[in-house]
């Protein structure tokens, strides 16, 4: 064999190995193969924060003031902005939403894990520091509970809602819980 052709060989072979060497190491290196980690620390909440359309929300409307009809006229006005909601006769019980008596503010929405990203939703129908949001870590389900208080006057109108919603940014997941 002439000195060329051992050359072109060893070259080649050279070529073979970096080749091999750098397939090896971009397998090793591929985040995909690794195990996805946990965003939850130890002891956090799973929530959902991903915001729903209207129409994929229930809210559960409840009248805490001295106008009779207010939580049927609010559910119709939700419902006709998209919302499933439901006309909820007397409060609810718990020792979470009595904490709120007597209902001073506008409005106050309960949620649960699953339901942060529609909580912040219905927040864009209440002017800022109308309303009082709160997380209730072992409410089951995507519902909504919305309190109307004495403060309530009327929801935000189509163009404020949009704004609000510019306005809030992303929802972030309650204090000792994480997004899921």
């Amino acid at each position: 064999m002439s000195f060329p052709r051992v050359r072109a060989m060893i070259f080649v072979a050279v070529l073979f190995v970096t080749a091999g060497v750098v397939v090896v190491t971009a397998i090793n290196r591929d985040s995909q193969l690794l195990p996805r980690q946990d965003p939850c620390e130890p002891g956090q909440i799973r929530v959902n924060i991903d915001v729903p359309d209207e129409e994929q929300v229930t809210v559960n409307v409840y009248n805490a003031t001295s106008r009779p009809g207010l939580a049927e006229q609010i559910s119709n006005e939700l419902a006709n902005r998209g919302f499933t909601a439901n006309t909820m006769q007397g409060l609810p019980e718990g020792e979470v939403y009595a904490n709120y008596a007597p209902y001073d503010l506008a409005g106050y929405i309960f949620y649960g894990p699953e339901g942060v990203g529609a909580g912040w939703l219905m927040s864009a129908y209440f002017l800022r520091g109308e309303y009082e949001p709160k997380f209730v870590e072992d409410k089951e389900g995507p519902e909504v509970d919305l309190i109307l208080g004495q403060g309530f006057q009327q929801l935000t109108t189509q163009t404020e809602v949009n704004q609000r919603i510019a306005d809030l940014g992303q929802p972030l997941p309650p204090p000792g819980t994480c997004a899921a």
